[in-house]
């Protein structure tokens, strides 16, 4: 299970509904269902046009029995050998256009059905990407790929199959058992009356089945977790040894979700054999009543013959129904997964009117910003005042937890303020539209994300247009001319979470991407943590030169990081204490001086990468 620390305390990741616990499991509305009539209406006349092929081949083979019945009383019965040809062939005509009917039927609906799943697996994607960071914390990641994979796929299943027949294998036994009516009523109203206790034993079932396939979908995500964190942090993992405990966990995860998975299976098991045990009782009593009825005269062979072909055509409808009901509800629980997330509100909205500085001079003002984490009555932040002029540095100073990075992450909208505002030229940053205040400020993260593609991909994530001249300088700033040295340059592919590189060669590949777009505004969070103290100084030389002509706000740790800046602010408890040069805190501030003398103890780590040779860095 995921946690993410703020202010010292461990939040759990893990929202009630997703989580393995299945507290938060509702009964399954046929209304998620309804709701995804949107993404169907697009394709509604494919489906209708494969539902009507499904009703004509069924119609189809209805004809049969009843040419078979005309056979066996007419030709045959009479000795009419002449006639027995042309009613075989217009049988064998009716059972080729069935055929064709059935392929142009899975066809068309498989089409149709996968066009539906792709329509909502962008819609999906597209709204996850607009939900706020803070709605990315509470989840897991499992869970999201779980929803966004498996139960997407069953969705489609259902459109593309269990929808039609449902309603094909309905009409079928409605249209079917009026025939059985008509050609003999005793047996035909027989046949239909017992459908009844059928229906109320495989409904009574199927809500049983509902919760155990909620709960199976729910744990699979769970283990999607497992899997994708014992990946991730593999490394971790093989350097603690303790493989053991991570197959433990995972091993605990996947019992559980057999023995759900098992009780799912038992209950389905369940419904398949009565709903097959059911028509065979009947053909039973069909064969041995009308077998009576026919010894007796009261009914032709041709008569019974036609009454057992029509009923054998109820089997597959019957039997397939306690498939098709564990299909729809399988489909319910998953539409009603994939609607938490597209419900999921979006708290940080964008904005397509408001007016942006054209050509911003960067000045950035915090007026008494309060900040509190969704769920939480505590405020990180609040009454914070900063104002940082254009082309001015600052450089934020605390002791950790106290919200350097959810300051800095502020700025970028990241997080909305709960309260205050932040401005860029006397706008607030929230009337303005999201792509052009995320053109204006450029963030790198201490903890730098890449991605799996290539090292230029990685490089011009935020400026895709930027030149050559553009990347290079942005390398020569960031120190990051090894990627020269990579087998294809900057064509090659780093691998995931730019595992392949070391921790040190990761952060300047990621402050390279921060400054290759010229920002007017560059927020760092503490990116220089992983470096060796050569590189270091060699990255803050070029950086000065970069922060000269731009507005910048430092996360620092290091004296060094903290000369880059033209002033320091120190954050603590929640609010920014003291503002000055760095020599004034110094001087007239001890909680400054206390914070800074401890990380210069820290400065000296022979562990630190190096950043030239080794594979892995190790960041503070």
């Amino acid at each position: 299970m995921r946690g993410t620390v703020r202010n010292g305390k461990l939040r759990h990741a893990m929202n009630p509904a997703a989580s393995g616990s299945h507290a938060g499991i509702v009964t399954s509305r046929t209304h998620s269902l309804w709701r995804l009539r949107t993404y169907v209406r697009p394709y509604r006349w494919q489906l209708m046009a494969m539902t009507a092929a499904a009703m004509l081949a069924s119609v189809a083979q209805i004809a049969v029995p009843l040419l078979t019945k005309r056979i066996v009383d007419g030709p045959i019965a009479h000795g009419q050998r002449g006639e027995v040809l042309p009613l075989g062939l217009l049988a064998l005509l009716f059972g080729v256009a069935e055929a064709v009917l059935v392929f142009l039927r899975r066809w068309g609906s498989q089409n149709s059905s996968l066009g539906v799943e792709t329509d909502i697996r962008r819609d999906l994607y597209r709204h996850l990407q607009r939900l706020p960071i803070a709605f990315h914390d509470r989840w897991q990641s499992g869970q999201l790929l779980s929803r966004a994979t498996s139960d997407l796929s069953t969705i489609r299943r259902f459109i593309g199959f269990g929808l039609v027949f449902l309603v094909v294998n309905a009409a079928t036994f409605v249209l079917v058992a009026a025939m059985l009516i008509v050609v003999y009523p005793l047996l035909g109203i027989l046949v239909a009356v017992s459908a009844i206790p059928l229906m109320w034993v495989l409904l009574k079932l199927e809500r049983r089945y509902k919760v155990q396939a909620r709960r199976v979908q729910d744990q699979q995500g769970e283990i999607a977790t497992a899997v994708e964190e014992s990946a991730q942090g593999i490394r971790v993992v093989k350097a603690f040894g303790r493989r053991q405990l991570v197959y433990d966990r995972f091993d605990h995860q996947a019992t559980r979700l057999q023995r759900d998975a098992v009780a799912k299976v038992h209950t389905l098991a369940l419904l398949w054999a009565i709903a097959e045990l059911h028509p065979q009782i009947v053909l039973a009593v069909i064969v041995l009543v009308g077998s009576i009825a026919v010894a007796h005269g009261v009914l032709t062979l041709g008569t019974m013959i036609a009454f057992v072909s029509l009923f054998l055509l109820l089997i597959w409808p019957i039997e397939s129904m306690g498939y098709l009901l564990a299909n729809a509800q399988e489909a319910l629980s998953a539409a009603d997964r994939f609607y938490e997330l597209l419900d999921a509100p979006v708290t940080i909205s964008d904005t397509d009117g408001a007016i942006a500085p054209v050509s911003p001079a960067g000045r950035v003002v915090f007026e008494n910003v309060g900040f509190c984490y969704p769920d939480s009555t505590t405020k990180v932040l609040h009454d914070v005042n900063l104002a940082i002029e254009p082309g001015e540095t600052v450089a934020l100073v605390g002791a950790v937890g106290t919200g350097k990075s959810t300051l800095t992450g502020l700025v970028t909208r990241l997080y909305d303020v709960t309260s205050g505002r932040i401005t860029i030229d006397g706008v607030d940053i929230r009337d303005m539209p999201m792509a052009t205040l995320r053109t204006i400020v450029a963030t790198a993260f201490e903890e730098p994300i890449l991605f799996s593609a290539s090292a230029r991909e990685n490089l011009t994530l935020g400026r895709p247009d930027a030149t050559d001249d553009e990347v290079r300088q942005a390398l020569e700033i960031a120190q990051a001319e090894f990627v020269d040295d990579l087998p294809w340059g900057l064509d090659t592919r780093l691998g995931e979470q730019g595992l392949t590189l070391s921790g040190g060669q990761r952060q300047r590949v990621a402050l390279a991407r921060a400054i290759v777009g010229h920002p007017r505004v560059l927020v760092l969070d503490d990116p220089l943590s992983a470096l060796d103290v050569a590189t270091e100084a060699l990255v803050e030389e070029a950086l000065r030169r970069v922060l000269a002509g731009t507005t910048g706000l430092v996360v620092a740790h290091r004296p060094s990081t903290v000369l880059l800046a033209d002033r320091a602010a120190l954050l603590s408890g929640g609010t920014i204490v003291a503002t000055g040069t760095h020599h004034e805190l110094l001087e007239t501030v001890p909680a400054y001086r206390a914070i800074l003398s401890q990380e210069v103890g820290s400065d000296i780590d022979p562990g630190v990468d190096s950043g030239v040779d080794s594979d892995v860095g190790v960041a503070r």
